[in-house]
Parts: structure tokens; sequence; C-alpha cells
């Protein structure tokens, strides 16, 4: 099969479907991967053909709009608030992925939420569509309510609130991609009912978040898609600094702008130092920044999840799905502070399972807050919970679940039925 996965958003939203595309390429496939711009190395460097999509999209979140959004945001509200900015460059952005997409000519199309040309573009061509990504909200269930909404539960509402949340897109961009879908696609400008997707694909664990019992066969929980295999070895300085003493607390935010990381920075080595731990921080995206930091502190730009996390105590971070997936591998107390989107979602269910305190507001994060979070990754009940929780995702293969999937539904073995 020729497979044309089309994503978009930050590295998060990109490293799970390198691996996906590695997967299909194992078993035989023929992969294109159409993502931002700012991702070509990263794609090209694993041998996958790449088709670049406008990065206006990803350098929005460095703005001062953007960054100021962020800071003030819960749930989809930072996407709300910078929808002024989006509406603009939607249409260059469908256009691009229709000439990556048609130029491919694919028999299966893979869309990340984020892309809303996906269904539209496996209609024009007639190919099978697959909805794939790697946070739940785009089946609806009475289990839990969406995602992208701040809370724990909407009781008899919460299917409602899917069906809300995926109705939103239609409504910010339905005029917009209805005039695309006739003048560019030649189809009518509201895409029929009867269209099936040919499956829904979830790239999480099941240990992490259940399936809900009211899901059909049409939608897989996989497991997560992990990208792992990175060369890397740490720098001589940070090397030296896992080896002087007790693995450190990891405290990063990924590619999550800053408006004062400074100040955020020096809230995290002041609680490091109440509680007596070393710390490292990943400065990432910019919500860290620090020039100068005490002996028990140690700052890095990044590196991978997977060889960093084993050595370190404990983590602290943004909630993001890739990063949350990363640390509960690595059977590690996870502390989440989120920004916006789907990360308070996942705090929610770190604590929920018991591997990680209660979530930590960020508009309020305090001295005392952040210290009593760290203090409680030393529970033996949680450090418990968290190892037995990473062995079980260690033994899942999300990747091979997930082409196995794509497979025998594109070859039309299972019956397909459209979820909205």
């Amino acid at each position: 099969m020729r497979v044309a996965i089309q994503t978009l958003g930050t590295r998060g939203d990109v490293q799970p479907y390198i691996a996906l595309a590695l997967g299909l390429i194992e078993r035989g496939h023929e992969v294109q991967i159409a993502a931002p711009v700012q991702f070509e190395a990263m794609i090209t460097g694993h041998d996958i053909a790449f088709a670049p999509l406008p990065g206006e999209f990803l350098a929005l979140i460095d703005t001062p709009e953007g960054k100021a959004a962020l800071a003030g945001s819960q749930g989809f509200g930072a996407g709300l608030k910078l929808l002024k900015h989006v509406r603009p460059l939607m249409r260059s952005l469908l256009d691009a992925e229709w000439a990556a997409v048609r130029a491919f000519a694919p028999d299966v199309i893979v869309g990340h939420p984020k892309s809303l040309a996906a269904p539209h573009m496996a209609e024009a061509l007639g190919c099978s569509y697959f909805l794939a990504s790697p946070l739940p909200g785009f089946t609806p269930t009475a289990t839990f309510p969406s995602p992208m909404l701040p809370f724990a539960s909407l009781g008899p509402l919460n299917r409602a609130s899917h069906t809300l949340v995926i109705r939103g897109s239609e409504l910010l961009f339905g005029k917009l991609v209805g005039a695309w879908r006739e003048q560019v696609l030649d189809l009518a400008r509201r895409r029929s009912s009867a269209r099936s997707r040919s499956g829904t694909l979830y790239a999480y664990s099941p240990q992490v978040v259940p399936v809900p019992p009211d899901w059909g066969n049409d939608v897989l929980v996989s497991g997560y898609w992990f990208l792992d295999g990175e060369e890397w070895q740490p720098s001589a300085a940070l090397a030296a600094f896992l080896e002087a003493g007790e693995p450190p607390v990891y405290v990063g935010f990924g590619s999550m702008p800053g408006l004062d990381p400074q100040g955020i920075t020096a809230t995290v080595v002041e609680a490091l130092a109440k509680t007596g731990k070393r710390g490292l921080l990943a400065t990432g995206g910019g919500a860290l920044g620090a020039e100068s930091t005490p002996d028990n502190v140690h700052v890095i730009a990044g590196a991978p999840h997977d060889r960093l996390f084993p050595r370190v105590a404990a983590t602290i971070h943004h909630g993001g799905a890739g990063t949350t997936a990363a640390s509960l591998r690595a059977s590690k107390p996870t502390a989440v502070c989120s920004f916006f989107g789907d990360q308070p979602f996942w705090g929610r269910r770190v604590a929920e399972l018991g591997v990680g305190p209660a979530p930590l507001d960020r508009n309020s994060l305090t001295v005392d807050a952040l210290a009593a979070a760290i203090m409680a990754t030393d529970d033996p009940i949680m450090c418990s919970r968290a190892a037995a929780l990473g062995a079980a995702i260690r033994n899942e293969d999300g990747v091979a679940t997930a082409v196995g999937f794509i497979e025998r539904r594109a070859a039309g073995k299972l019956p397909s039925q459209e979820v909205v």
C-alpha cells in the first residue's frame, strides 16, 4: 500500500507518526509524511519521504500573541484566542496538503485530528481514511468527557461533550473548508454522512486510559507509538552530573514557550533546594531558562526521553501526551503542570492511576506546592504503581498493533462505520 500520513503541531504531534511510518515501511508499504517544514530533517533523517507543510502555525506559538494565549488558557482556549491569526493561514495549508497527497497518490490516508483536509482528500481520491490521534476525544463515549474540556466528569453530558468538540472545527472552519471542497476538490460543499471512516486509531496505552465499553471494533487503542533508537550519549557535563549523586528530578515543559522563564526557573530551583533534591532542567521551547544554577541543578536544552528518563528519579512536565508516555514507560512517578489543550487530561489520569500527585496549577505555581509534589514522588506505593505500569507499557507493541489494524481494515476485511 501507499500510505500518506498527514500531521500538524509540535514535536509531540509528529514523532509518534514517524514511528508508525517506520512500522509500515518495515511491512513493505510506501509511506510519505506531510508535516510542518520545521520537521524536515527529523523525518528525512529516518529515510521517510517528506512533504513540507507551511510552518507559520508552529511559529505562531513563539510570537508574543501565541505566548500570551498559552499563558492564560486551559483546554482549547488558546486556540480560540489565536483564531484570528489562524484563519488567514488555513487556505494555504489545505492547498499544501492537497498538493502533497495528490502527487503521492496514496491508497490510504492516515490523518492527525489537526489535519482538517485529510478526510476530504480521501473522499476526493476514493481511498481509505484513518483518523489517528495521540489522545482520545474523537469517538464519543459516556465514560469520560472530551479531554479538551477542563472537567474530570460531566456525568450524563460526557458523550455530548465529545460531539461538541468534534463539531467545533466545523463551526470554526466549515465555510472555508466547504468552499475549498467545491473549488479545489470538485466535491459537494458538505461531506456526505454516508462517507465512512475506515477506522480510528488511538496511540496511547489502554493501561493508561482503558477502552470504553461503548466503542466499536472500528476503534483501536493500540498502545503508544514510541520512536526509539536515536544515537545519543550525554555530554561530558551531563554524564558527570548524573554520576555525581542520587538520580535527579527531571523538570521540563517540552515545546511550550514561556512568558517568564526566569521566574518559573527560580521557583523550580527553590523547590528543589527545599526538598534537598537534585534537579535536571530541560529548557526546551523556552518555558525554563537559567544562566546560572546551584550545584544541585544542571541545565540542558533537551535529550531523548527514552534514553534520559531511566536515569532520573521522577519527572515534572507539562503533560504532553508524548512526554507523559515516556515518563510512564520509564516507570517514573510523574507530576504534571499543564499549559493548555489535552495536558490537564493527562495530569488527571496520572493522579487517578496513583502514579503521580495531583496536577499542579501553572498559573499559581508556588515553591511550596512544587516542593510538595516533588516529595510526593518518593512515596513507596506511588513508586510501586509506577513500576508496574511501566512494565505493562513496555510489554505492548503499539506500532505493530496499529499497522496490523490498518492493513486489515484497508483490505476490507472488517466492516467500517462512521464515527461522529
